[in-house]
């Protein structure tokens, strides 16, 4: 099974969602989304495929989220292009699905 993560390494979830991964064999494919950020529309797409809105994947712990408490979902796609931290993590993706690791496993549904 193939499997693409959206990863921090410094993420103590995103850690705990790639072993779930690696334990279950799966081909994994790590992106460093902090340094290789999804295209605007790849995260649109995600977060569509997940049943998400733009406003589920935000960290809304950044200080940068602060003033997206009211921001559309197309203010917030911008403002998460532009600097990345505040994209919730992980994403993972699956021909099964995608979701949001958070708990980490989650990410056994799309297993």
């Amino acid at each position: 099974m193939k499997a693409t993560i959206w990863h921090n390494p410094r993420c103590s979830k995103s850690r705990e969602a790639l072993a779930i991964l690696q334990d279950a064999g799966a081909d994994i494919e790590v992106v460093d989304y902090l340094h290789h950020p999804p295209s605007r529309d790849q995260l649109a797409a995600l977060y569509a495929r997940a049943g998400l809105t733009p406003r589920d994947g935000l960290r809304t712990g950044e200080d940068a989220a602060k003033p997206l408490k009211v921001a559309s979902d197309d203010a917030i796609l911008d403002a998460m292009i532009a600097d990345p931290i505040l994209i919730e993590r992980p994403l993972v993706e699956t021909a099964k699905g995608v979701v949001l690791g958070r708990p980490p496993e989650k990410v056994r549904t799309i297993l």
